[in-house]
């Protein structure tokens, strides 16, 4: 009797083992990323200024790519992704963050996993090197969801982050574009500026979607915000739903643009509603929202869409945006205009 109750019991935990076990061998793994949406022309950019977006990117893909394609999860595949852009000092998140009114840097960051849906955010930090980190470990090991300032720092301590001085993320690029923001400012108001589509102080995101060979995932973003903010402004980048999003059933979503009108509309979200209840495929889904209701608004930007299927799409309404993807060793690019 005790041989068969324990071969029972064998069974029962093999059958459980394969049924919550989502791996199959024909889930095609995926990564797409963004470095942001804005006023990028090829006129503003030299060949090596060019080159060196490129690559920061396709090292970013490929690194992230590389942890899925050997088995890992898509979670470890968006941290790494966007951790590798944070630490780079061209875009608009961790070293190069943009400056606020006083001259500091406050940092946003968001992560979603789709299978529960579970989701960690933060904003206006100051001393954590990489927020996408702590974004995670809100979700992880906090019972909240969205942690702010002073107190998202003292997690952070908790869950010994690596943490630094403000002054780390400082670059000369960033300042001089502060001092211009500043100079316009007495001349107009941030309202006036946000309607000249060549002036360009409230864009940059980094962000990525993952799908690993689970069938999971995740989506993430981190910023700086907009150059020159004030008052403790808050953009989409760490707003579930505004600038991040995923969902096993229909999509990931990361977004980047001017963050008071994906806040309003509730981009990334909406991008994946529509693909999961009108039938949309991620490119028709992303395309009626970003170059049609956000457009007709004068709401600029883009975003990236993964889905379950590892199909990839990218909008942008804005002059070009910093992105890369890949599927396999033969469906892959990197783009920014």
């Amino acid at each position: 009797m005790f041989k068969t109750i324990r071969h029972a019991l064998f069974c029962l935990v093999l059958t459980l083992g394969f049924a919550t076990n989502p791996a199959t061998a024909d889930t095609n793994v995926a990564i797409v990323i963004h470095g942001g949406a804005g006023n990028i022309k090829a006129a503003n950019l030299s060949p090596e200024q060019e080159a060196r977006y490129k690559e920061k990117l396709q090292e970013a893909r490929d690194r992230a790519y590389e942890l899925l394609a050997n088995g890992g999860k898509s979670i470890d595949a968006v941290i790494l992704a966007i951790t590798i852009l944070e630490d780079s000092p061209l875009f608009n998140a961790g070293k190069g963050a943009v400056y606020n009114f006083e001259g500091e840097h406050d940092l946003d960051a968001s992560i979603m996993e789709g299978k529960q849906q579970q989701a960690g955010a933060v904003a206006g930090v100051q001393t954590v090197k990489n927020p996408i980190k702590l974004a995670r470990a809100v979700m992880e090991k906090s019972e909240h969801v969205f942690l702010s300032g002073r107190g998202a720092e003292a997690f952070a301590k908790q869950e010994q982050l690596e943490l630094v001085d403000n002054r780390y993320f400082n670059t000369e690029g960033r300042y001089k574009s502060l001092q211009k923001a500043k100079k316009a400012l007495l001349k107009t108001s941030w309202h006036e500026m946000d309607q000249n589509p060549e002036i360009d102080y409230k864009m940059g995101t980094v962000g990525a979607v993952a799908l690993d060979k689970y069938g999971n995932i995740v989506a993430g973003t981190s910023t700086g915000g907009r150059t020159a903010k004030r008052f403790g402004r808050i953009g989409d980048s760490p707003v579930i739903g505004a600038g991040t999003w995923a969902d096993n059933n229909s999509c990931g979503v990361s977004a980047t643009g001017h963050g008071e009108y994906f806040i309003r509309f509730n981009v990334a979200a909406d991008i994946c509603a529509r693909v999961k209840y009108q039938g949309l495929s991620i490119q028709e889904a992303a395309d009626q929202v970003v170059r049609k209701e956000l457009a007709d608004i004068n709401g600029s930007g883009g975003v990236i869409v993964l889905d379950s299927q590892g199909n990839v799409a990218y909008s942008y309404n804005s002059k070009g945006m910093y992105r890369a993807y890949k599927r396999n060793d033969t469906d892959q690019h990197v783009g920014i205009y």
